[in-house]
């Protein structure tokens, strides 16, 4: 157990906004703070994340689709939620120091169009979650 403080990204299924946010944060800031990332349901690496954040410099390939760990959760300093709709499910925290925020991001999975206007949408997505970790590295927020 390490003793840098918990972030953990919550989304609904594990596949594309959290596992990108725990890729940057793992490259930006993993040796200010441990990062696990997961879902109310495990869908299994999307494998356009995957390939948006190569092309970002960062694997995520080796990341893992998890369901949420009460354990972690309760033991988290942030609990960091992507979608509204894990933001409005998301487990009791049991504990009360927690610091839950909410950046809300579209879901690059359910974009539509060519397969060059879909990997656009997960660039897009991905450019903002990096942008956001990137602040939360430097401000702490």
């Amino acid at each position: 157990m390490s003793n840098k403080p918990l972030v953990y990204f919550l989304c609904t299924g594990n596949s594309c906004r959290s596992q990108i946010a725990d890729g940057f944060l793992s490259s930006l800031g993993g040796e200010k703070y441990e990062v696990k990332s997961a879902g109310l349901e495990a869908h299994g690496l999307n494998p356009r994340a995957v390939q948006v954040m190569k092309e970002a410099g960062v694997d995520i390939s080796g990341n893992s689709s998890n369901v949420i760990d009460s354990e972690l959760l309760d033991r988290a300093t942030y609990v960091i939620t992507l979608c509204g709709h894990a933001d409005e499910h998301c487990p009791v925290i049991s504990n009360k120091n927690v610091i839950k925020w909410h950046w809300g991001f579209d879901d690059p999975a359910k974009a539509t169009g060519t397969a060059d206007e879909i990997m656009a949408q997960f660039r897009n997505v991905r450019d903002s979650i990096k942008a956001r970790i990137e602040k939360f590295v430097q401000d702490g927020e």
